[in-house]
Formats: structure tokens, C-alpha cells, sequence
């Protein structure tokens, strides 16, 4: 057992706070490398060389999409808590909500993608949109049936919509939901009618999560290449997102408990939980990527096989091959142990290494199509279609620290702002007291 006997004099009263000044010189740091990057990253993608702005484009979209998870994935946990009501996870629920809470800066990381001089590099398929003289439909009929089929969807003004509504429709919620969790720390009379209301509230919200990450994987990932499509993709993308952001909850947990906080109310139990909840997913995203694969290979058809095609070529073969590995096979065997699954420190590493994994697995999702799509619009400047554009990776290295600094600054901020655990939930004690 974790907990036993913890009682209601062992809970803070006004709650656990992070002491910002200890983190102040981390914060600091992220915040500079988030705006000096952030500037140059300006540079690289409207003022730069055509080839520097071409090939930082996919740099941009790899680095932005990879945190982009991590930060809804903090939603989905919000609102699967809420829906399953459960009680072992009030202890943590803060850390979901404070993780979800970073969606909306991340997510102001995807606006170069709305602009044209971005996606000229990466959406062919906007380019033949803007090419078309008269009606698009039209055109679309005569130059490309396969492109006019999808019109419906792979359209302009309705890329455009869905995007605003992937902003608007999930900040929304996680602002709702985390005001609603925090209101209750200052409430000397909690009650149970908030947690009835964050219940109800992330019923129907759980639809508009499960649209946001299926549908920002079609317009900002399948639609590199429109011609290829899965109908596995978003539950794949999902998979990831959920595995990963868990990683990144036992990491931040891991490190407060670490610094004297969440005292009474975590334990070997909570994290026994939770790095069951990553070795489930881990076995899930293996599935579904096994499932896509075998699938696609099954039909043998040209527009889905090119994926496959593309990442088995020259040294991505060899990086598809370690992520069937590092991404499930290391991780199946070692999570197998239970000791391991609640002991903080060796989880901690295990939740470290899972998203590393999670970082090959995004790059081998976007960057393989630079040089093929480059190649393809631009040979004159790009040269021909080739496997990888020597030089391209530092530009990669350069996306992954500004947004991930700036990920990881407003993390901590949040984290900053209100108690690390809902002090006046009711359950408290009942999580804390956690056996499993």
C-alpha cells in the first residue's frame, strides 16, 4: 500500500504551491531560447534563402506537431478523468489539467502554417488550388480527378475553418475545465457540484478532442501528400498522444515529488498506475501501427503504399526499423516489471526514453517527405527528388528547441499558478489512501 491512513491534518489547507523562485533561472532560460528562436525562425521561414525556407517549413511542422500532442494529450487525461470519475487520479489530476493548460500557446506555434509562403513548401495540393484559373472544382476535374474527389474536404476556406476550430473549440475547453478544478482550492464550502460539472462538461467535449486530433493529423500531416491516406491515421496519431503525454505527467510528477512536493498524496501507488496506463498505450500504438502497416501492405495500394515506400528507402529504412524496436520491444519487456512501474526514478527513465521514441517517431512522420516534396515542386531550386537534403537537420534541431523551450516554459508557468493538487476535492483522501 502507498498511503495508508493518511487523514484530512496530513492535507495542506491552503494546498501545495511550487516555489517559482526556485525554477525562475529554468524559466528564464526556456522563455530566452523560446523568443531568440522564435526570431530567427521568423527569418528562416519568410525572409530567408528559398531553399533555407523550404526546408525549415518541415522542420517547423515535425517540432510543432510533436508538442502539439504532448499538450492535447494533457486534455485528454483532463477529460478522461473527469468522464470515468475516477478517484486514484486526484492526486495528479492538477498535473493533467496544468499540461493540458499549454495547448493554446503551442498551438499559436502553428500559425506560419497558415500563411501561403509556408505552405507552397509543404501542401502541394494548395498550390494547385491557387494555380487554378476560374473555378478550382473545375479545373480540378480536367487537370487532377483524384485531388477533385476530395475537393469537398481538401478545400481552402474549409482548411482554414477546421484550424480556427481546432484553437477556439479545445482552449475552450481545458481554460473551462482547469478554472472549474482551481476555483474549488479557495471554496470553503466545495461540495461535490463542481466535480458533477467537470463531468458533464467533458462528455460532449470528448468529441471535440477526438476531432482535433484526428483531423489536424489529415490537414497538417496526411496532407503532404494528398494522394495517400489511412483510415488508421488519427487512432495512430491518438495512440502516440496519449502514451506520450503520460510520459510526460510521470516526468513532472516524478520531478515535484522529487522537490518535497505532493507529500501525503502520491505515492508507489499513483505511479504503479500510471506506468501501467504507459505500458497499455505502449502495446496499443504498437497495434495500431502494426495494423496500419499490415493493412496497407495487404491491399497493395499505390496511393497508401507510398508511405511505406518512402521510409523503407535509404537510412529511413534503418530508423523504421529501431522504432519498431525502441518504440515496443524495449518498453514491452522492461514496463513488465511492477517494481519498476512504482518506483519514481526508474519510471521517470522509462517515460524519458518512450518519448524519445516519440520524437523519432515524429520525425520519420514528416521530414522523409521534404526531399520528395521539395524535389517535386521546386527542382530548380531544390534539385531532384531525392531521400534526404543534406544540411536540412540543424534547421530540424533549431524548430525542436524554440518550441520546446517555449513548451516547457509555460509548463512551469502553469504549474506556478495554483496549488499541485485540488486540496478541497472531496476524494482527496480517498486517492491518497490509493491501494491497487
Amino acid at each position: 500500500m502507498g498511503h495508508s491512513h493518511v487523514t484530512s491534518a496530513d492535507i495542506a489547507i491552503h494546498g501545495d504551491h511550487l516555489d517559482t523562485s526556485k525554477v525562475s533561472k529554468v524559466k528564464s532560460v526556456a522563455f530566452a531560447v523560446a523568443v531568440l528562436g522564435t526570431v530567427a525562425s521568423v527569418y528562416l521561414l519568410f525572409f530567408g534563402p528559398e531553399k533555407t525556407r523550404g526546408t525549415y517549413a518541415y522542420s517547423w511542422l515535425f517540432a510543432f506537431y510533436l508538442f502539439f500532442t504532448l499538450s492535447i494529450g494533457g486534455v485528454f487525461w483532463t477529460l478522461l478523468h473527469n468522464v470515468i470519475n475516477a478517484s486514484w487520479g486526484i492526486s495528479v489530476r492538477r498535473v493533467f489539467e496544468n499540461l493540458g493548460s499549454t495547448y493554446p500557446w503551442v498551438f499559436l506555434f502553428s500559425l506560419p502554417l497558415f500563411f501561403p509562403q509556408v505552405q507552397q513548401y509543404l501542401y502541394e495540393w494548395m498550390n494547385i488550388h491557387r494555380d487554378a484559373h476560374g473555378s478550382v472544382k473545375e479545373h480540378l476535374h480536367h487537370a487532377d480527378h483524384l485531388l477533385y474527389n476530395k475537393h469537398w474536404f481538401m478545400n481552402l476556406p474549409f482548411w482554414y475553418g477546421r484550424g480556427i476550430f481546432y484553437f477556439i473549440g479545445i482552449t475552450l475547453v481545458i481554460i473551462g475545465l482547469r478554472r472549474l478544478s482551481t476555483a474549488q482550492d479557495t471554496d470553503p464550502n466545495p461540495g461535490t457540484g463542481r466535480l458533477l460539472r467537470a463531468r458533464f462538461h467533458s462528455t460532449y467535449t470528448m468529441v471535440v478532442f477526438a476531432l482535433t486530433i484526428t483531423f489536424t493529423g489529415f490537414d497538417f500531416l496526411m496532407g503532404l501528400d494528398y494522394k495517400w491516406f489511412s483510415t488508421m491515421w488519427g487512432v495512430y496519431l491518438f495512440a502516440g498522444t496519449a502514451l506520450n503525454s503520460m510520459a510526460v505527467i510521470i516526468l513532472v510528477t516524478a520531478w515535484l515529488k522529487g522537490r518535497g512536493h505532493l507529500r501525503h498524496v502520491t505515492g508507489p501507488e499513483h505511479f504503479h498506475i500510471m506506468g501501467k496506463l504507459l505500458f497499455a498505450f505502449t502495446v496499443f500504438w504498437a497495434y495500431i501501427a502494426f495494423s496500419q502497416f499490415f493493412l496497407i501492405w495487404y491491399a497493395g495500394i499505390t496511393e497508401e503504399t507510398s508511405y511505406f515506400l518512402i521510409r523503407n528507402t535509404g537510412n529511413w529504412n534503418t530508423a523504421m526499423i529501431a522504432l519498431v524496436f525502441g518504440h515496443f520491444v524495449v518498453p514491452f519487456v522492461v514496463l513488465l516489471q511492477a517494481w519498476l512501474k512504482k518506483n519514481p526514478r526508474t519510471l521517470s527513465f522509462m517515460a524519458a526514453y518512450t518519448l524519445a521514441m516519440h520524437v523519432l517517431d515524429h520525425y520519420l512522420i514528416t521530414i522523409p517527405e521534404r526531399g520528395i516534396s521539395l524535389g517535386n515542386i521546386r527542382p530548380e531550386v531544390f534539385g531532384d527528388i531525392q531521400v534526404a537534403i543534406p544540411g536540412a537537420f540543424w534547421g530540424d534541431l533549431l524548430a525542436f528547441a524554440t518550441i520546446g523551450s517555449a513548451f516547457l516554459f509555460f509548463l512551469i508557468r502553469a504549474l506556478g499558478q495554483h496549488s499541485l493538487y485540488p486540496n478541497r476535492d472531496p476524494r482527496l483522501l480517498e486517492s491518497a489512501n490509493l491501494s491497487n
